[in-house]
């Protein structure tokens, strides 16, 4: 086999395998538009309020002023030693 076999060779292989990445990606990104699109017409892409997160959110707020008061008599009571 002579070194034009070789990189004609080459030069197919790389073409081929450059060839089924790109064909890879293509169908990747039409299926992620196809998905996009369903989950859009179905109206899955709306967040939905969960329970937890409601009363998650209001338990710092309110353990807030405890904390804020704990550390107000930290510092006073270091402020008088």
């Amino acid at each position: 086999m002579t070194i034009v076999e070789m990189l004609g060779q080459s030069a197919l292989l790389t073409g081929l395998g450059m060839g089924v990445v790109f064909g890879f990606l293509i169908i990747l990104i039409i299926f992620m538009t196809i998905t996009s699109k369903v989950i859009k017409a179905l109206g899955l892409d709306k967040d939905a309020p969960k329970a937890t997160d409601g009363n998650a959110s209001a338990a710092p707020a309110q353990n807030n002023n405890a904390v804020v008061a704990a550390i107000a008599a930290a510092l006073r009571e270091k402020e008088s030693k």
